[in-house]
């Protein structure tokens, strides 16, 4: 049996979340508005584990061939069971996002369901139903709802998980809505489900009559904000940093939401978003303890 690896270093680990805290500020969005909000400790996990995240939807989003995409993805999926059993000292991403798994406890395999989500998207799958997306959309962001609750902990392991999964999956139908164009024209890819396309007239394409496509955008927002609703009740089982956290990351989504569906029509013009100073206001209030 060969040595263990030497355990790293505290300023090898600190500079593996310094790099991880770096690709979190300068690409998520909208997620580090309330990741700055948590303490040191799970601030630098929540990085970790975004920075994996986005690792996994680059390959998925990258221009690789769909062959190619998923070979890097079988190799993503080894590299985190080597993250998950030992110190991978050469890939600060993996570094940290391993120690953060020891330390936190984050499940190995939601962290692979994000992986498997992917692989979807590679397949460049269809949705007939509404329940079939939603299992990707677990995949995809309820997966990274449980794996963050295991860095915040909770006043109900029983309920939370399930809460979680119903607030990524609120989350994963807003962005769907919001990039409807851009999946459709650049990647090739519309998540819509077939059967509602059908049901309001519009093409498999996610074209046709403008009320009828208003009416579509309407109708999957009010399927997200049921799952808001739900999801939301995650909120009073955190304690106040990381509730501040969530709050902050749904609540600009949630707005998000609120604005594709008084202007259903936008998202077929440009990409829907909120200014700074609109997150930076969600986020004080989540801090506060104010609903956005």
């Amino acid at each position: 049996m060969s040595a263990a690896a030497p355990t790293p270093a505290p300023s090898e680990l600190a500079r593996a979340y310094a790099r991880c805290a770096e690709i979190t500020n300068e690409q998520a969005r909208n997620f580090s508005y309330g990741i700055r909000l948590l303490p040191g400790e799970k601030r630098q996990a929540m990085s970790a584990l975004y920075a994996f995240a986005r690792r996994v939807d680059d390959v998925g989003d990258g221009p690789l061939p769909a062959s190619d995409k998923l070979n890097e993805l079988a190799a993503l999926r080894r590299a985190l069971h080597e993250a998950a059993t030992s110190e991978v000292r050469e890939d600060p991403v993996l570094l940290a996002l391993g120690d953060a798994m020891r330390r936190f406890a984050i499940p190995a395999s939601a962290l692979g369901e994000l992986i498997t989500g992917c692989e979807m998207d590679c397949r460049q799958q269809r949705y007939r139903t509404f329940e079939e997306l939603v299992e990707y959309c677990r995949c995809v962001a309820g997966s990274v709802g449980r794996c963050s609750l295991a860095i915040f902990g909770s006043s109900s392991p029983e309920a939370a998980p399930e809460l979680a999964d119903r607030l990524g999956i609120a989350l994963q139908v807003t962005n769907i809505l919001r990039d409807i164009v851009e999946d459709r024209d650049v990647m090739g890819r519309v998540y819509l489900p077939t059967d509602d396309l059908e049901r309001f007239g519009c093409s498999p394409d996610v074209r046709g009559d403008r009320q009828a496509l208003a009416d579509l955008v309407r109708f999957e927002a009010a399927r997200a904000e049921a799952a808001y609703a739900d999801g939301f009740r995650l909120l009073p089982l955190l304690d106040r940093r990381s509730r501040a956290c969530v709050g902050a990351m749904a609540g600009i989504y949630h707005r998000l939401l609120l604005r594709i569906k008084a202007q259903p029509l936008a998202p077929f013009g440009t990409r829907v978003s909120l200014p700074a100073w609109e997150k930076s206001w969600v986020a004080a209030r989540s801090l506060a303890g104010v609903s956005a």
